[in-house]
C-alpha cells in the first residue's frame, strides 16, 4: 500500500506544561499529499472545542508543524501552537463560551489527529487514520496545593517543588468573581508561591462583603508562610484585580509589594469602599453601549479619563517597580488611556523610571497564560445586578496569541528579575 495509507504521527511531549510548546510530525506520507491536523478537546463545561490546519507533506512525505506552512483552517502561516490558541467551540455549541481550567489537579486532555484532504468540518463523524492524546497540565509534579481560609481571606496557595522559600505573588482576577486557580498554579510550576484569591462570588452573582483590609490580610497571609521569602512578594492582578494591585501598592499602609504587574486594568478609584460596590461605574449617567451584535461593550464608561486626583488611585506614590500589560483593541477597559495617564502621573511624582508598560496591537481586554484560546466576547453576569450579557472583550486571534506569548514570557521575566535575590537563577519545573 501507499505509505500515505499509514501516516505516522508524533507530538514531543505528550504530556507538559500549558505553555510549554510541543512538536506535531506527521511521517510516511506520499509527497505533495494535502493532510489536515486537527485538535480537540472536551472542556470541563462539555463543551467541545476544535482547530485545524491544512497542509501539504513535502518531498519527503513529512508534515513538521513547528517549520512547514499552514494553508487554511483555524489558522494559517507558520504556527507551532496553532492548534491550541486557535481554538474554537465546535459548529453547533452554545453561544458565549470562554475556555477555562476549573480543576488544576487534572490536564487539559487534547485529542490530535491526522485527516486525508483538506477538510474543513464533520471531525468528529469521520475516523482519523491516527490520533495522540496529549496532556496539557497547569499544575507541575511536586507543586503543592493548599486551601486557604484564614482571617477571613478564602484562597489557594501553590507551593512550588523543593525546600523554598521561594518568592510569593498574589494573584486576582476579574469581575467575573470565583476562585481561578489556573494562572497561580503555573507561577508555581515556574518557581514562585502564588496564592490565587477569591474576593467576588460568582456562585451566588453577588460581591463578597470584603473591604480593602480583605486584600491586605491575603497579601499578608503570603508574606507570612514559611514557605515564601520574606519581603519578596509581588502582585499580579487583571482587569478589576488590576485596579485593586494600583490601588494596594499606592495607599496601603500595611502592603510593601516587591513588584506589581497589572493586566488590562485601570487606575480609577474602585476599592475604597467595600467590594460591593466596585463595580459601581464611576459615572452612572453613562450607559454600557452595545455593537453591532448586541455584545456589551464597557470602554467608553472609563472615558474620557478624570482629572480630578480624588477619582484616580495615586499612582504617584508606588514605590515598586510597575508593569502595564495592555491590548490597543480592550472593548472593556479604557486600559491604554489609563497607561498613558498613569505615566503622566508617575512622571510628575518623579517616579516614572520604576514604569514598564507593554501595549500589544491588535489584542483584547484578556491576555492569559499562552495558547489560551482567543474570545472576542463571551457570556458575563454582573455580580451586582445579576445582568447577564455577552461581553465583548477584543482582540483578534492571531495578534491576541502573540501578546499572550510575548507578554506571559516577559511577566515571568520581570517576576525573576524583583522577586528574587540576584543573582539567582529559576528552573521551570518539568513534567
Amino acid at each position: 500500500m501507499a505509505g500515505a495509507e499509514y501516516p505516522i504521527l508524533s507530538v514531543l511531549p505528550t504530556r507538559g506544561l500549558v505553555d510549554e510548546k510541543f512538536k506535531v510530525l506527521v511521517e510516511n506520507l506520499s509527497p505533495g499529499l494535502p493532510l489536515t491536523l486537527h485538535s480537540l478537546h472536551h472542556s470541563e463545561d462539555k463543551d467541545y472545542w476544535e482547530a485545524y490546519g491544512h497542509y501539504v507533506s513535502d518531498s519527503r512525505g513529512t508534515v513538521n508543524v513547528s517549520e512547514d506552512t499552514s494553508f487554511g483552517g483555524t489558522y494559517t502561516g507558520e504556527e507551532p501552537m496553532g492548534l491550541l490558541w486557535s481554538m474554537q467551540p465546535v459548529p453547533g455549541s452554545r453561544t458565549g463560551l470562554r475556555l477555562r481550567k476549573v480543576n488544576v489537579q487534572t490536564p487539559m486532555v487534547i485529542l490530535i489527529s491526522v485527516y486525508r484532504g483538506h477538510v474543513t468540518e464533520g471531525f468528529r463523524e469521520k475516523p482519523p487514520p491516527t490520533s495522540v492524546v496529549i496532556e496539557r497540565w497547569y499544575m507541575a509534579p511536586g507543586v503543592k496545593r493548599i486551601d486557604v481560609q484564614e482571617r477571613g481571606v478564602i484562597g489557594t496557595l501553590f507551593i512550588p517543588p523543593g525546600l523554598g522559600p521561594f518568592p510569593g505573588v498574589l494573584d486576582m482576577w476579574g469581575g467575573g468573581g470565583g476562585l481561578l486557580e489556573y494562572r497561580a498554579a503555573l507561577l508555581a510550576s515556574h518557581g514562585f508561591a502564588a496564592m490565587a484569591l477569591k474576593y467576588l462570588s460568582a456562585d451566588k452573582h453577588r460581591a463578597a462583603d470584603v473591604d480593602f483590609q480583605y486584600f491586605e490580610t491575603a497579601f499578608c497571609i503570603v508574606q507570612e508562610h514559611p514557605s515564601v521569602m520574606h519581603g519578596r512578594v509581588g502582585i499580579l492582578g487583571l482587569s478589576l484585580g488590576a485596579s485593586v494591585t494600583f490601588t494596594l501598592a499606592s495607599c496601603s499602609e500595611v502592603v510593601r509589594p516587591r513588584c506589581c504587574i497589572c493586566v488590562s486594568g485601570s487606575h480609577l478609584r474602585q476599592v475604597s469602599e467595600p467590594i460591593d460596590k466596585a463595580l459601581v461605574l464611576i459615572d452612572r449617567n453613562k450607559r454600557i453601549r452595545v455593537d453591532e451584535n448586541n455584545n456589551s461593550v464597557m470602554r467608553d464608561v472609563y472615558l474620557p479619563i478624570p482629572s480630578n486626583p480624588a477619582m484616580k488611585a495615586d499612582v504617584g506614590r508606588i514605590k515598586c517597580p510597575l508593569l502595564l500589560v495592555n491590548g490597543d483593541d480592550d472593548q472593556n477597559t479604557a486600559s491604554v488611556e489609563a497607561a498613558e495617564d498613569i505615566a503622566k502621573m508617575m512622571c510628575a511624582a518623579g517616579n516614572y523610571h520604576l514604569l514598564t508598560s507593554l501595549t500589544y496591537p491588535n489584542s483584547g481586554h484578556l491576555i492569559e497564560p499562552p495558547y489560551t484560546p482567543h474570545v472576542r466576547a463571551s457570556n458575563f453576569i454582573f455580580p451586582l445586578t445579576r445582568e447577564k450579557v455577552i461581553m465583548l472583550w477584543g482582540g483578534q486571534p492571531k495578534p491576541h496569541a502573540d501578546a499572550q506569548e510575548d507578554s506571559w514570557e516577559k511577566i515571568l521575566a520581570f517576576l525573576k528579575q524583583h522577586l528574587y535575590p540576584s543573582p539567582h537563577t529559576v528552573l521551570q519545573a518539568r513534567m
